[in-house]
């Protein structure tokens, strides 16, 4: 696969027992197997772990960051419903390149997807069969020409990140299907799935992945001072 350039699979392990596996996902690399041709991160786990792995989560193509496999079927169970139960949190960054009109705030829109156009659009008001999406966001840096925002999902829904912050102006780096004027070269968009919190499925116990960004110009001048 031409378009990664960020090591072996191995290297982009961040967790791993008897139960778990997480990858910190380079951008441009599908979670599933989808239309083209290309080998799917779940398909290279597999190979990696030379079993079975069931999918707990998903992120979309061109985003990166952290994505957790369970490797059986009551680890799936335990995670899906800490999903359900909205105990797992997830924290992601993304750069845009204009910067919010407040410092930090709570965004809820209603979303409906658009299937054929693999697309969500965005409604400040309930309409004929949207789902509600919230997020909060909090502007954490800045350079000259860019802003990174923090951000914590409240409801996961289709696109929800890129469309909301779409809709309030703030498109994200590269994301043309969002109204962002240009492509990153390798289609990537700067979304990317820095924390990941849950409880083990078996020990009950608190832990948090963390995913360090991709390295790119745009990310490193953001934390080459962290």
């Amino acid at each position: 696969m031409k378009e990664l350039s960020d090591g072996r699979i191995g290297d982009w392990v961040i967790y791993k027992n008897n139960q778990l596996i997480g990858f910190n996902k380079p951008p441009a690399l599908a979670v599933q197997q989808d239309k083209t041709e290309d080998k799917s991160l779940h398909q290279l786990a597999e190979i990696y772990c030379k079993s079975r792995l069931f999918l707990i989560h998903r992120l979309d193509r061109p985003a990166s960051g952290a994505i957790l496999f369970a490797k059986s079927k009551s680890a799936l169970v335990s995670l899906n419903a800490q999903f359900q139960g909205r105990s797992l949190k997830k924290t992601y960054l993304a750069v845009v390149k204009n910067r919010p009109p407040e410092k930090e705030g709570v965004l809820i829109h209603f979303l409906l997807k658009n299937q054929k156009l693999n697309q969500t659009i965005s409604f400040e008001k309930e309409e004929a069969g949207t789902k509600k999406a919230e997020l909060k966001y909090k502007l954490i840096g800045s350079i000259e020409n860019y802003h990174l925002l923090e951000i914590d999902l409240t409801t996961g829904r289709h696109h929800q990140i890129r469309a909301q912050l779409a809709a309030i102006g703030c498109p994200i780096k590269g994301d043309v299907k969002y109204g962002f004027k240009r492509r990153n070269k390798n289609r990537s968009i700067h979304l990317h799935a820095w924390k990941l919190a849950f409880h083990h499925p078996v020990s009950g116990e608190q832990v948090e992945l963390v995913a360090t960004p991709p390295k790119e110009v745009v990310w490193d001048a953001f934390f080459e001072n962290s």
